[in-house]
């Protein structure tokens, strides 16, 4: 596998727990949203849209239309008590797999 290859597979894994901790921060519109990740960590905004679909549909996710000064309804999100417990466990999670990995690699 090349770097890049490794590096779209580690991003793919992390993406819902980002997105989960962007929400946890407030709700947002999908666009907000996508470029937050690719200023983070550099993820195409095509990424986003089949995401918070599927977010919405586990029930992570509820959304709201609002009026835009600059052009169509936004569609925002925001976290449901499911996405919040989803993002406490998903953290959790992330951190017990960083830090073994972290080990792994002497860096602890």
């Amino acid at each position: 596998m090349t770097d890049q290859a490794n590096q779209i597979q580690l991003k793919k894994g992390a993406l819902e727990l980002c997105v989960l901790a962007l929400l946890a921060r407030g709700e947002s519109y999908a666009y907000e949203i996508a470029s937050a990740l690719a200023t983070g960590v550099g993820m195409g905004e095509g990424t986003i849209y089949p995401l918070m679909r599927r977010m919405q549909d586990d029930r992570l996710v509820e959304t709201r239309l609002a009026e835009s000064n600059s052009g169509p309804p936004r569609k925002y999100y925001r976290l449901t008590p499911a996405g919040r417990a989803a993002f406490a466990a998903q953290k959790r999670e992330w951190r017990t797999f960083t830090d073994a990995v972290n080990q792994l690699l002497g860096e602890r």
